[in-house]
């Protein structure tokens, strides 16, 4: 077996060995290397010295020491439930999640024991406060402002241990059976009155239009015997002109007109038909021709 013989070293040989090799550890202590995802909290003493961020850093070998190895990476807390009772006396089972990151590890390491339990419980007694200040529909409703709440009080609660709460979310907001068929019940009833009263919107807008429709068919009526009145006004102005001008010759021939019209109307009857005219119509006929004839 093959032994080491340092018999032939003189001790400034030893003594240069002995130091080469205490500086080699020196570097090695004294050089740390940070990956991109980590912080290091470098300690002197048991007290804090440094935090050390990523890429090459050195400390003193034999007085600092890395204490603290600090990932900087977003975390998600595990999905928690949380019992609360809404300002109507609702039992709700609230499912949450907080993301958070550290950047402060100085202050996530010395003055917090256990970052995710306390986050946890920040967050239970925040929802049970803003729950119990709404009700069941705005707790249901207004999911998005209750998220915003908890994650604006929760940042400024961890403020101090060095976190940034990057998002919070609301699972899912669970009922018991007994309230669940409750507010089923509820929403029926709801909708039911909804047909009810879009049913009784439409039969009234029926009515509506049903009574502008007559009121526009009167008018039009009143209208058109509005024009017929203005029609015979002017006939029978025309006609009291020209008796005014002709004298009786003139009214002899409108009646003579107006006979002749109703007889023509008493013709157009279906069958055979016998008319029988006194003879001073006729002789009313034969003045209103001459008469024509005369205008002629």
């Amino acid at each position: 077996m093959n032994t080491l013989d340092y018999s032939g070293l003189s001790g400034g040989s030893v003594i240069l060995l002995a130091l080469a090799g205490f500086i080699a550890l020196a570097v090695f202590l004294g050089v740390r290397i940070v990956p991109q995802s980590e912080k290091h909290v470098v300690e002197r003493f048991g007290r804090l010295r440094a935090v050390l961020g990523p890429g090459i850093n050195f400390i003193v070998p034999f007085l600092d020491r890395v204490a603290h190895k600090v990932s900087v990476l977003e975390r998600q807390l595990p999905t928690t439930r949380q019992d609360a009772i809404t300002a109507d006396n609702v039992l709700v089972q609230v499912d949450t999640s907080v993301f958070y990151r550290v950047i402060e590890p100085e202050k996530t390491v010395y003055r917090i024991r256990d970052i995710d339990a306390a986050i946890a419980t920040t967050v239970a007694g925040i929802v049970r406060s803003q729950i119990g200040q709404m009700e069941l529909d705005t707790v249901q409703s207004n999911r998005s402002g209750l998220i915003t709440h908890i994650r604006d009080n929760v940042a400024n609660v961890v403020d101090d241990w060095g976190i940034e709460v990057t998002r919070a979310e609301i699972l899912d907001v669970n009922l018991d059976e007994a309230t669940r068929a409750a507010m089923l019940q509820q929403l029926n009833a709801e909708r039911a009155r909804r047909a009810q009263v879009t049913e009784a919107e439409g039969r009234k807008r029926a009515v509506e239009l049903s009574a502008d429709a007559e009121l526009y068919a009167a008018e039009q009526q009143a209208k058109a015997r509005r024009v017929t009145a203005e029609a015979e006004a002017f006939a029978t102005s025309v006609i009291a002109e020209a008796i005014a001008k002709n004298g009786l010759e003139a009214a002899q021939f409108q009646i003579a007109l107006k006979q002749v019209e109703a007889l023509a109307e008493v013709g157009k009857g279906e069958g055979k038909q016998t008319v029988l005219l006194p003879a001073a119509a006729l002789d009313a006929f034969t003045n209103a021709f001459g008469l024509l004839k005369g205008k002629l």
